[in-house]
């Protein structure tokens, strides 16, 4: 395996397995809690969720993939509810989806061309890193409101509990 190919891999296992850790806090959240604010500076699980939306339909659908960018960011923070956690998670995974597909298809050359997006001059490869750094970011605190809200333990690491012999290989 290339170092190529095994930096795509990485970056699309990350997206799903993320993905799918905020399909499970949005699961365990009420639709109230989803969309709570601590304060009016702060931002709740369903800002968070179409934040991620955004960012990856832009960095990635756009940016890397060529479609049109229709972002509009400002109202990813605006929300305030209206929006029920099925469609939040469906919109998310679907998004996540497609740029799995793109990642999937790039050529390895295509790592080092460049493209603009938010203004800023990146490499196809920096636009994968960084979607996947603030995908990461923002579901930890997506995880971290939800433990918070509901007390529990998510479960993500309950492999790390078991006897050596038994642990699985997933970090």
């Amino acid at each position: 395996m290339t170092i190529e190919t095994d930096f795509l891999n990485c970056a699309t296992e990350k997206l799903i397995q993320l993905c799918s850790r905020i399909e499970t806090c949005l699961g365990k959240l009420t639709p109230e809690q989803i969309w709570m604010r601590g304060a009016e500076n702060q931002n709740a699980v369903g800002n968070l969720v179409l934040h991620l939306n955004g960012n990856v339909r832009q960095w990635i659908l756009s940016g890397v993939g060529g479609e049109p960018d229709a972002r509009i960011r400002d109202e990813e923070f605006a929300a305030r509810g209206g929006i029920e956690r099925e469609v939040l998670g469906r919109q998310l995974r679907e998004t996540v989806d497609g740029a799995v597909a793109v990642i999937r298809s790039l050529p390895h050359s295509r790592l080092a061309d460049h493209t603009t997006i938010q203004g800023y001059d990146v490499t196809v490869l920096k636009a994968i890193f960084h979607v996947v750094e603030h995908f990461s970011g923002h579901t930890a605190q997506i995880i971290f409101v939800t433990k918070m809200l509901t007390g529990e333990d998510l479960g993500f690491y309950s492999y790390l509990s078991k006897p050596r012999s038994q642990a699985g290989t997933n970090p």
